[in-house]
């Protein structure tokens, strides 16, 4: 059986949308008040040319992404021997009720429709959710882990 020969695959910003829009595993990195990373396991999709994650206000990465809006994102594949990139972009948190149609794009690019978006958008307001966006501004290259090609 041959080796699994690792790849790193440059994108521009509109294959790097479609690598991220088929996979919904990702860890947030945001930055804590002392300057140490802070990491979340997240659900994520694309919305608008932006990473989209539905979150709520009292979370420690709101906190830390208001402080400072900058945001590094590890997008994983279902399959752990599968592809991933890293993000890197800008931030931006937004609160209910400004967050509700923006959080049924969030549904719709990871779930599709829903039974009753009068319902999920009341669900959306008493639960206070938020959305965070990230605009990517850095990435890549998408990449597989494995050998170096040197030893195929």
């Amino acid at each position: 059986m041959s080796p699994q020969i690792a790849t790193n695959t440059q994108v521009d910003l509109a294959d790097l949308l479609e690598f991220v829009e088929a996979r919904h595993h990702v860890i947030l990195v945001t930055t804590r008040a002392d300057g140490s990373p802070q990491l979340s396991p997240v659900s994520a999709g694309v919305d608008e040319g932006r990473i989209v994650i539905a979150t709520y206000p009292e979370r420690a990465k709101v906190h830390n992404l208001r402080r400072f809006p900058e945001a590094s994102l590890l997008v994983l594949s279902d399959d752990w021997n599968g592809a991933w990139v890293q993000v890197d972009g800008t931030a931006e948190v937004l609160d209910a009720p400004a967050s509700i149609e923006p959080l049924v794009g969030y549904y719709r690019c990871i779930s599709g429709e829903h039974p009753d978006w009068n319902e999920y958008r009341e669900a959306m307001v008493r639960q206070g959710k938020s959305l965070i966006r990230v605009t990517p501004l850095r990435w890549g290259p998408v990449a597989t882990g494995g050998f170096p090609a040197r030893l195929a």
